[in-house]
């Protein structure tokens, strides 16, 4: 089992920058693929960005596709997600999830863990 702890949200303004973090601890975490996630109010959860055990493959949704960048730190069991340009609409509550595989899905239920998610609010 791989607990997660997710930290660095806040409240910005559109076009600020935040950088979230993903601390995990339990099981290999260098072993398996990693994602972020994120619910805003009354919408289901959905996928923000993914990546490989070994951190050489990625992806995004195409809504943060060149804004958003996750990195992981192996060394470190840590896993980034760099937001730039942030806009209102990227107010949600954001997971971080492992898969118990080496390599990423875009699908919520393919994820076995989950952290306790971080607050990011973005105002206009």
């Amino acid at each position: 089992q791989v607990q997660l702890v997710e930290s660095g949200g806040g409240l910005v303004q559109a076009g600020d920058s935040l950088r979230l973090f993903c601390a995990a601890s339990g099981r290999t975490f260098s072993s398996y693929a990693m994602g972020w996630f994120r619910q805003a109010p009354g919408k289901e959860r959905e996928f923000v960005a993914a990546i490989s055990w070994s951190g050489s493959s990625t992806t995004y949704a195409d809504s943060v596709k060149g804004r958003f960048t996750i990195s992981r730190d192996n060394a470190k069991n840590t896993v980034y997600l760099q937001m730039n340009k942030l806009k209102p609409e990227d107010t949600a509550v954001y997971y971080c999830a492992v898969r118990g595989a080496r390599y990423y899905t875009t699908n919520v239920g393919d994820y076995d863990s989950w952290g306790q998610g971080t607050q990011v609010t973005v105002s206009s």
